[in-house]
């Protein structure tokens, strides 16, 4: 037996949920600033390095520099990872990170082969694995309600039949 005040709890959960995710995203949306402010401040040094690599550069400045410059690569895919929310841009910061690792690593023949396997593993899972977007969709198929077309990697008219079908009692809200 449902309780009178069944549907306001239920609207005072959902407005609860939306402002934690508001203000979830805003705090995403602020870390992706000061990354982003961190790596144009870490670019500074290498422009500096730069002339030095040119006339005499030696092994250990240019390993430093190859680890900086890989680094601010990697905390720029963090950024797009951030900003995009799809899977593909999580595959792209660990194939990067893989790959920094391989190249300024100095590590056993063991330890590069396991880097090797996982970024083979990576590209696996990309060709054969790989899903426009986790929960674009509810378990009946239909597209999940929070998506744009683009988010949910169908075509646009085929997203927009199908998340009509899925609630077909619900009117748009310019129709009050």
């Amino acid at each position: 037996m449902e309780h009178p005040s069944h549907p306001v709890e239920s609207h005072w959960r959902t407005s609860l949920r939306n402002r934690i995710i508001q203000a979830s995203s805003l705090l995403e949306v602020l870390l992706s600033g000061l990354v982003l402010i961190g790596l144009l401040f870490s670019v500074v040094p290498l422009i500096r390095w730069m002339p030095g690599l040119l006339f005499d550069g030696n092994e250990a400045e240019i390993r430093t520099f190859l680890e900086r410059s890989l680094d601010i690569v990697i905390g720029i895919e963090f950024i797009k990872m951030l900003a995009k929310h799809s899977p593909g841009s999580s595959l792209e910061v660990l194939l990067y990170a893989i790959a920094r690792h391989l190249v300024v690593g100095h590590d056993s023949a063991v330890e590069n082969l396991l880097s090797v396997g996982a970024i083979a593993l990576i590209f696996i899972v990309r060709k054969f694995f790989f899903v426009p977007a986790f929960g674009a969709h509810l378990p009946d198929g239909h597209p999940a309600p929070d998506l744009t077309p683009a988010q949910s990697g169908i075509p646009a008219d085929w997203f927009r039949r199908r998340h009509s079908e899925a609630k077909p009692e619900e009117k748009p809200e310019t129709e009050a």
